[in-house]
């Protein structure tokens, strides 16, 4: 066994029973992928809502195979306090070099985009748990106190068919009724707040519902005209998300942020917060946008 190394931090015991609890997961569900060169930068967004555990590794590696195992044993009991990346260093050379990676296995910790080392070697599972709980407190101690959403084992994923809870929605959507589908989702939502898929159902549905009718040429030249009118920049980033222009979309709600105060300032932020939403939170682009919203506000 190789030594942990030591682990940047402090305090005494830890208690997790601050944490929220977590929401029934769907069956097969786990709370570990496998990321590569192309999708390791995806993942670390999501940093950004709660923490990661990385761990690096290689099938030519002793001991290998029982650290991946306990990992990914603590990563679902924990049930989205964390979410484990693994990746395969003989496979993803471009993240083993950007990490500096030595030796492996090499586990650390991401929170919000920072990396805390956590050990190198194979430990044992009691001490690998200790050391996770202590990044997630870590997380929670920085206002991180977002859960990583579950996901389907490969073989649950290959056997799962449409998921019932969506039925309605879906065929609201289908036919083209999209205020339909926006009730379908709150009556989703109202039975379960924290159903993430139905909330991100509903803000892409309630864009669709904003767009019914308008006439891009219209809509441009008001916003073009004055750009603290909340209501003509709303509409013209409810276009350009529509059409895939992101950072345009969020820069203009962004401004608006600035130039308004009150009722029509928190109208704007709810607006970009929405499309947040419609997007998805990991996408580079509204990680970006967050950042200057925060600016903006502050």
């Amino acid at each position: 066994m190789v030594a942990m190394t030591s682990v940047p931090f402090r305090g005494g015991a830890i208690d997790l029973s601050a944490l929220k609890p977590a929401p029934p997961a769907p069956a097969g569900a786990v709370w570990w992928v496998e990321a590569d060169d192309a999708s390791f930068e995806s993942h670390l967004a999501l940093s950004m809502q709660h923490p990661l555990v990385v761990e690096l590794w290689s099938p030519r590696a002793p001991g290998a195979a029982q650290l991946s195992a306990d990992l990914k044993e603590l990563a679902n009991a924990a049930q989205g306090a964390y979410l484990l990346v693994r990746v395969n260093v003989d496979e993803a050379p471009t993240i083993a070099q950007a990490l500096q990676v030595t030796a492996v296995p090499m586990v650390v910790g991401v929170v919000a985009g920072q990396l805390a080392p956590m050990f190198q070697g194979t430990t044992d599972k009691a001490q690998a748990k200790a050391v996770i709980d202590q990044l997630v407190m870590l997380a929670q101690q920085n206002g991180l106190s977002g859960r990583a959403q579950p996901i389907l084992s490969p073989d649950a994923e290959a056997a799962a068919g449409p998921d019932p809870r969506f039925e309605a929605a879906d065929a609201a959507l289908e036919r083209g009724d999209f205020a339909g589908a926006v009730e379908e989702f709150d009556k989703l939502l109202a039975a379960n707040p924290a159903d993430a898929e139905a909330s991100a159902g509903k803000a892409q549905a309630s864009l669709m519902v904003r767009l019914q009718g308008a006439n891009p040429a219209d809509v441009q030249a008001a916003a073009e005209a004055d750009p603290a009118d909340v209501d003509a920049q709303m509409a013209m980033a409810d276009l350009e998300v529509a059409s895939g222009r992101l950072e345009p979309a969020f820069a203009r709600l962004v401004e608006a942020v600035r130039l308004n105060a009150g009722v029509e300032r928190d109208r704007a932020r709810t607006r970009l917060l929405e499309l947040f939403e419609t997007v998805g939170n990991a996408d580079p682009a509204v990680l970006e946008a967050r950042r200057d919203l925060m600016s903006a506000l502050f």
